[in-house]
């Protein structure tokens, strides 16, 4: 009698305990996906650039309204429009109309506060549920891509950044381009005071440490811009894969997977065959963060969801994207071209001159370059360099 009893209460606690932890799991899950229930383009920033968003100390903040141009504009749905609406009504409600906004949509006199829902940096196994992604194809999206990114996902099993930094209450980020501004600027004990610091493509971090720092959390990239010498990478740092085309996720299939790369999957120049970086060391990027700075911030243009002529942001502006949603404080630095040098270096790590610089098929550098001024202007990044 005595071991039935026994059995029976141990029976009762395995229950409470499997309830209990489903019940963190889905309150973990549905944190993630708050951002699916925000239609509204609007980010909130306060006085020196920290992000607000669920879980943190409001501050006094300032408002960056990126309202949608045109109907077919991906953000112009009923969601949008009553935001937009009632931020009309407050205004009106206010006292006499007067312009508070650019032409490019952002706020004139920073004195409101709006709430954001952020995204999530990484796809995670709920992918196919993110409407805002599922129906544009790369790289705005993930349509057709599913097999791939679950076959990924299934060998990675980890869609987040290290427990230390998910547990920061203030996470202070920076975003470190390739610019020649970075050369000489003795910058390298600076940037590596910041929580997360993102690299692009293959810029290197060995011999430059001085100017550029020796820390890397994230390195972002696409396959033809991977680093493809192994002893460049740098030992602890997550990989992130940011997908251009269909081509990429693929590329990285065969990368977690250890496969043979085939070069006749469409590269425009050569990719990396390897990487560094054991399955739970790589992420994906959600795209929703191209989509993002492509439409909403710099305001390119939409082309009916698909990768055109002057339509696709530089790896740069989506990862501050990123970082505008996940970061408390955003810096840069290496960012920006000088085309009145042009004998300048136009990377720090290579001889290459500023006028080496051609018109892009695929960026609009002028855009982002007012983009991004606006976000120094307004204090919402901080340019270490000071090359916006």
């Amino acid at each position: 009698m005595g071991l039935l009893v026994f059995m029976r209460n141990l029976l009762l606690a395995l229950c409470l305990f499997l309830v209990l932890g489903f019940l963190y799991y889905s309150a973990w899950k549905l944190h993630l996906l708050r951002w699916e229930d925000s239609n509204s383009m609007v980010l909130s920033f306060d006085s020196v650039g920290h992000t607000i968003g669920s879980g943190r100390r409001e501050r006094k903040s300032v408002t960056l309204v990126l309202p949608p141009s045109n109907p077919s504009h991906p953000a112009a749905d009923p969601g949008t429009d009553r935001a937009q609406k009632e931020t009309k009504e407050h205004m009106a409600a206010a006292g006499p109309a007067i312009p508070k906004y650019d032409k490019l949509g952002f706020l004139l006199n920073l004195d409101s506060k709006l709430f954001s829902k952020p995204a999530p940096m990484f796809l995670d196994d709920s992918f196919r549920k993110w409407a805002r992604i599922r129906d544009f194809v790369p790289p705005f999206g993930i349509k057709g891509q599913d097999n791939l990114i679950k076959a990924i996902l299934a060998a990675t099993k980890d869609y987040r950044l290290t427990p230390a930094l998910d547990s920061l209450s203030c996470r202070r980020c920076i975003i470190v381009g390739n610019g020649g501004v970075l050369a000489n600027k003795s910058l390298g004990l600076k940037i590596d005071e910041y929580d997360i610091v993102v690299r692009l493509n293959s810029a290197p971090v060995k011999g430059f440490e001085k100017d550029v720092g020796g820390k890397t959390t994230l390195r972002i990239t696409y396959p033809e811009g991977a680093i493809q010498k192994m002893e460049q990478y740098e030992k602890d740092s997550l990989f992130v894969l940011a997908g251009f085309k269909w081509q990429d996720f693929k590329w990285l299939k065969y990368i977690v997977y250890k496969e043979k790369v085939s070069a006749a999957d469409g590269f425009w120049k050569s990719v990396a065959t390897r990487v560094p970086r054991e399955p739970h060391e790589i992420r994906i990027l959600n795209p929703y963060f191209i989509q993002e700075a492509a439409f909403s911030f710099i305001g390119l243009p939409f082309n009916n969801g698909l990768m055109g002529r002057g339509n696709i942001p530089t790896l740069g502006s989506v990862a501050i994207t990123m970082a505008l949603h996940n970061c408390d404080e955003v810096a840069v630095a290496g960012f920006g071209y000088d085309m009145s040098l042009p004998n300048a270096p136009l990377h720090y790590y290579e001889n290459i001159k500023m006028s080496a610089i051609k018109e892009s098929w695929t960026h609009n550098i002028q855009r982002e370059k007012e983009f991004l001024r606006k976000l120094v202007k307004a204090r919402v990044i901080t340019d270490l360099t000071s090359g916006i």
